[in-house]
C-alpha cells in the first residue's frame, strides 16, 4: 500500500487565509492582534522558535513583540513583566517561552498568566474547560494535530487513537481532545508512557497514532499494524557527519513504516508548521474576544 505524507504547509497555509478577513475586520475598528513573547535566557532553539513566530505575525498584519530577559533574571522580574502584559490591553496574547532557566519555577510562571490571554493554552483554567468539554484557548500542538487530521479526511470517531507521550504540552490535551464528543473526536483514546509494559502491544492496536515521547525513531514498522494513520509529533537532533552536525528526526522511523501505515507527518515539515499557525488562531480569537468585551458583540 502506499502511504500519504501528511504535510502541515497546505493546512498551515489554508488556516492563515481564513484568519485574514479576520484580522483585516479587527482593523477596521482599530484593533491589531498583538501577541507577547517572553524568552528569558539565549536557548538556540528557543531563539529561533521565537524570530519564527514573529515572523509569523508580520506575514499575517498582525504584531508580536518579544521581551528578552536574561538567563539570571530572578522570578520575581518575569512575574513583574506578566503583571503588566496581563493589564496592557494592547496585548491580546502572551507567550512564555519554554524551557525556562533551571532555577525558576516553570508552573508558578505560567500560573500568572492571565487565562484570557493564555494562547499556549497551558493554564488550569483553560486546561480544565477543556476537560469539561467547553474549550477556551486550545493548546498549539495538538490543536494543529486535529486540523491536519480534518484537512485529510481522516476519521477520529469511534477510532481507536494510541498517544505516546503525557507532556502537559501535547500529550494530556491530545487525550481531552480526542475522548470528547467532538466533532474531530470520540474516539477511543489509550495514552501510554515511561511506564507502560510492552508499548508495541498498544501501538499495534491503534487506528491513530500520536507519537510525542521525544525520543528519536521510538516508533518503527514492526510496530504499528496495516493502514494506521501516524501523527509524529516528536523532532529530535541526532548528531552526524553533515555540515550541520544533526540531523532532525521524529518519534517514528518514518521509513520503516512506509508501506505499512495509510498515512504519516513528516519530520520536518509535518506538524511543526501548525504550532505557530494555531498560535496565530488563538491571539486573532483571543483580540476578538476583547472587542465582544467592549463592544457587546
Amino acid at each position: 500500500m502506499g502511504t500519504l505524507l501528511l504535510k502541515g504547509k497546505p493546512v498551515s497555509d489554508s488556516i492563515r487565509l481564513a484568519l485574514e478577513p479576520r484580522v483585516q475586520s479587527l482593523k477596521k475598528i482599530g484593533i491589531v492582534p498583538k501577541l507577547a513573547a517572553i524568552i528569558v535566557g539565549d536557548d538556540p532553539a528557543s531563539q529561533v522558535y521565537v524570530r519564527n513566530k514573529a515572523r509569523a505575525f508580520e506575514k499575517l498584519s498582525c504584531e508580536s513583540q518579544t521581551y528578552r530577559l536574561d538567563s539570571k533574571s530572578n522570578e520575581e522580574n518575569v512575574l513583574t513583566l506578566i503583571d503588566r502584559l496581563n493589564n496592557d490591553p494592547s496585548a491580546h496574547g502572551i507567550l512564555v517561552q519554554l524551557p525556562l532557566p533551571n532555577h525558576l519555577d516553570s508552573k508558578t510562571i505560567l500560573h500568572t498568566v492571565s487565562p484570557n490571554k493564555d494562547v499556549d493554552g497551558f493554564h488550569p483554567e483553560n486546561l480544565g474547560l477543556l476537560l469539561e468539554g467547553n474549550p477556551n484557548f486550545i493548546p498549539c500542538t495538538p490543536h494543529g494535530v486535529l486540523e491536519i487530521l480534518r484537512h485529510y479526511d481522516i476519521s477520529v470517531s469511534g477510532r481507536h487513537a494510541v498517544i505516546v507521550g503525557r507532556s502537559n504540552i501535547v500529550g494530556k490535551p491530545m487525550f481531552a481532545l480526542l475522548a470528547q464528543k467532538f466533532e474531530m473526536g470520540n474516539a477511543t483514546v489509550t495514552i501510554c508512557h515511561t511506564g507502560t509494559k510492552d508499548l508495541a502491544a498498544y501501538t499495534k492496536q491503534g487506528d491513530i497514532i500520536i507519537a510525542a515521547a521525544g525520543s528519536p525513531n521510538m516508533i518503527t514498522g514492526d510496530m504499528i499494524k496495516e493502514g494506521a494513520d501516524i501523527i509524529d509529533v516528536g523532532i529530535n537532533r541526532v548528531d552526524d557527519d553533515s555540515e550541520k552536525g544533526y540531523t532532525l528526526v521524529g518519534d517514528v522511523n518514518t521509513e520503516s513504516v512506509m508501506g505499512i501505515a495509510n498515512s504519516v507527518t513528516p519530520v520536518p515539515g509535518g506538524v511543526g508548521p501548525m504550532t505557530i499557525t494555531m498560535l496565530l488562531v488563538n491571539t486573532v480569537k483571543s483580540a476578538e474576544k476583547c472587542v465582544e468585551l467592549v463592544t457587546g458583540w
